[in-house]
């Protein structure tokens, strides 16, 4: 069996910041831009020359 990484999932709680850190400081490239609802996002960001990807956002909290 033949085992790949493909996402790496990092909760933060400023996706915009994050956002910018990723594409401005590392060069990552964004795949998508989804928002879910008012408190939740979701932004698929891939660094160059790799098949692994990161995936950033906001949760909203469980009652």
């Amino acid at each position: 069996m033949d085992w790949t990484l493909e996402m790496v999932v990092v909760p933060v709680s400023n996706v915009d910041r994050a956002k910018a850190f990723y594409t401005d400081q590392l060069g990552f490239r964004v795949d998508h831009d989804t928002v879910i609802s008012a408190e939740e996002r979701l932004v698929q960001l891939t660094p160059p020359g790799s098949a692994c990807s990161i995936a950033i956002g906001t949760v909203r909290p469980s009652t």
